[in-house]
């Protein structure tokens, strides 16, 4: 009831309870009918403005000239660091300075890139000198193909990308300024892209604003706008134009109504008409508002300029430093490497021989990084690499008679082995899994004789016996099933394929969404997606109900989906881990998370007898004799149903005509129709149009718009 109650309050920046309570007509009724809402709403208007909890900036720092201790009081953080008592605010307003330090995961991402560039034998650019106009880096921005650069990876940049098409080094420091809830909710954006493309005429309501505006195609973007315009047209102080710029944040209407009446004096000194003067003012306060830090957008800019031109010209290294950089977050491997897939960059799986400890490039490919696989930890990864350095290992007998057995134990064998990383020696996966504890006895035996030759084995006599091989067992190797689950439990997700690829047919078809654009998806709209169950969690509702929250992969991350107890109960057979599942359902999106609240699941290979709302079959006139048009007839008598069939009569010298089948024709869809419908005719004659997300079967919607492919 809270949760319904917060979302009828608007989605308006700043916005106070009482302000709510005057917008929001249906809260307001709540307010006065509920006592138990009065009350909430009371208790909400004490704490409103207050500080939930004690936070601390993240690269805040703050310097004084004497000690801290003497302008304000200091507490000691969680980690020993000293933390000012006083929020920023009140930092600044007694006089100290403050600094925001930002370490930014994107510098690293840059200089990693560079190294690689340079392993590769090929010279790196000087990121300090790239040209800013270069072709490349643009045609990608205008693409949208904006996945690992920075500020600008999310679908709403993307669209906003390829709408305004950035030409210039100013367009992509507006566009940073811009994408903002202020201005896309005020219009802003629309204008400012209208503008830039001479769909809109760019007018100034003075000559004086052009020469301030004119980069941004006379709309007000930054804060240093606005106070131009007041120093300039008004003849402001900076400090008074600096008073301005934080009086229209805040909005306060009696601080604003004085620097209006300042404003217009102020402007009537410069010839301005205090009519016209007005007009400016209402303009800034309008827009104003919204104004961003020029220098900070900028300077934002510049790194996503960087990142979009080491994308644009050294894809593979680029990409190489992005995984790196996620190495331990699962989701985020996930996603790059399905934005490697779509560049056609392949991932190669680790090797014991030739991955490190990050991830790197091999010519025109991304080997996994060693680090990258659970279990194995620095010490393992440091042992590896020292004696590999000294020679390759030839084996796996090799391998556990050099490295520290101590640092690399049983569990990080199994992680490496889980992983593919030694494959390189061709053996079966299953036999070094079931012969590990010998091979392991092995390397500590040779190990125990190297270390003290007195044992006798390594002494100097030369007849001393040497030990034998263990004989590893002969098994089948696991099944495709097998291989990736335990190359999901190694890595954290699937390297060499995915349970979901032989469904890729019917996820490209029936799927609207998958994990990724899910999250860019507005609340309450609605969506289908393919994918795994991993996890389940099943309670008892209040009523005595089952109910489950479920976690569902698919192949470029994970989401949650929420089944309610009506759905439970026909379905709780599908929620056992490893099932893949169609799930259709709403968006349920707040500020810390998003689920799909499922009104239909159905297992992956159903989704054509669900979600098929009309058959459509192309008959080639010319090529067609009597015998088929019987054999098909037959075909759709055994494939009684409730889909709408149509026949498409096709012949290259007549327009197409298509024919309804009668009711007591209906089919069924499934694969089986399908197959023998393409047997009988001898090519691919069936096609299906499927459901919208959100209904189970919309036939009407959809068959006035399919078109048959050619």
């Amino acid at each position: 009831e809270v949760d319904s109650i917060a979302k009828m309050v608007p989605d308006v920046l700043n916005i106070s309870l009482d302000e709510a309570l005057r917008q929001e007509p249906r809260l307001r009724e709540l307010t006065e009918q509920k006592p138990d809402i009065a009350e909430l709403i009371q208790i909400s208007r004490v704490l409103e403005g207050l500080p939930r909890h004690a936070s601390t900036h993240a690269a805040g720092v703050v310097i004084g000239d004497k000690p801290l201790v003497d302008y304000l009081p200091l507490y000691t953080g969680k980690k020993d660091e000293v933390i000012t008592q006083y929020d920023m605010k009140i930092v600044e307003k007694i006089g100290l300075v403050k600094f925001d330090f930002l370490g930014l995961r994107n510098l690293t991402v840059i200089a990693n890139t560079l190294n690689l560039i340079s392993l590769q034998g090929k010279e790196p650019p000087d990121m300090d000198h790239i040209k800013d106009d270069d072709p490349a880096t643009y045609a990608l921005l205008c693409s949208g193909d904006t996945t690992g650069v920075f500020q600008l990876e999310s679908s709403g940049m993307k669209d906003l990308l390829t709408r305004l098409r950035p030409e210039f080094f100013d367009d992509v420091i507006a566009l940073v300024a811009l994408y903002r809830p202020g201005p896309l909710d005020s219009g802003m954006v629309t204008d400012f892209v209208q503008r830039k493309h001479g769909r809109k005429e760019v007018n100034y309501l003075v000559p004086e604003l052009e020469p301030i505006l004119k980069e941004t195609y006379g709309v007000i973007v930054y804060q240093e706008q606005v106070m131009k315009i007041a120093g300039d047209l008004a003849n402001y102080s900076m400090s008074e134009a600096d008073d301005l710029r934080k009086a229209m944040g805040k909005k306060i209407v009696g601080i604003m109504a004085k620097h209006q009446e300042r404003f217009i004096s102020g402007a009537e000194e410069n010839n301005i008409p205090s009519k016209k003067a007005a007009e400016i003012f209402g303009l800034i306060s309008k827009f104003g508002g919204y104004g961003f830090n020029k220098s900070h957008s900028a300077a934002y800019a510049l790194i996503a300029y960087q990142t979009a031109y080491l994308k644009a010209h050294f894809p593979v290294e680029f990409m190489a430093a992005l995984l790196t950089s996620e190495m331990h977050s699962s989701d985020g491997v996930v996603k790059y490497i399905s934005e490697c897939k779509s560049h056609h960059i392949p991932i190669l799986p680790p090797d014991i021989n030739e991955s490190e400890k990050e991830f790197v490039v091999s010519g025109s490919e991304i080997r996994f990084g060693l680090a990258a696989v659970k279990n194995v930890g620095e010490g393992a990864i440091e042992s590896v690499l020292e004696y590999r350095d000294e020679q390759p290992f030839s084996s796996i007998f090799d391998f556990c008679e050099r490295v520290d057995l101590r640092k690399v134990n049983k569990r990080v064998l199994e992680s490496l082995i889980k992983s593919g990383a030694f494959d390189t020696f061709d053996l079966k996966r299953s036999q070094l899994f079931a012969g590990l504890e010998d091979i392991l006895e092995y390397g500590q035996r040779v190990q125990r004789e190297k270390a003290d030759p007195q044992m006798g084995l390594f002494g100097t006599g030369e007849d001393q016996p040497a030990i034998n091989l263990p004989t590893l067992p002969e098994i089948e190797e696991w099944d495709q099933k097998q291989l990736l689950t335990f190359e999901k439990e190694s890595l954290g997700f699937y390297i060499t394929g995915h349970p979901l690829n032989r469904f890729n047919d019917i996820i490209d078809k029936y799927a609207t969404a998958d994990s990724i654009s899910l999250k860019e998806m507005p609340d309450n709209s609605a969506a289908r997606l393919a994918g795994i169950i991993r996890n389940t969690k099943i309670i008892t509702t209040k009523r005595g109900d089952l109910m489950a929250f479920v976690t569902v992969e698919d192949m470029n991350g994970s989401f949650e989906i929420t089944v309610f107890p009506n759905l439970y109960a026909t379905t709780s057979h599908l929620m056992t881990a490893d099932t893949a599942i169609l799930v259709d359902g709403q968006v349920q999106k707040d500020e810390k998370s998003i689920n799909l609240l499922s009104n239909h699941i159905i297992p992956i290979q159903k989704a054509e007898e669900t979600w098929t709302v009309s058959i459509h079959i192309k008959l080639d006139i010319a090529n067609t004799n009597r015998k088929q048009l019987e054999t098909l007839h037959s075909v759709f008598k055994n494939h009684p149903g409730a889909c709408e069939a149509y026949i498409h009569m096709q012949d290259p010298e007549m327009t197409e005509a298509v024919i309804a089948l009668p009711e007591y024709l209906q089919l069924q869809p499934r694969a089986s129709l399908r197959k023998e419908i393409n047997a009988c005719l001898g090519y691919q004659a069936y096609e299906s149009v499927c459901s919208k997300a959100g209904t189970l079967k919309d036939r009407n919607d959809q068959n006035g718009r399919w078109k048959p492919k050619r």
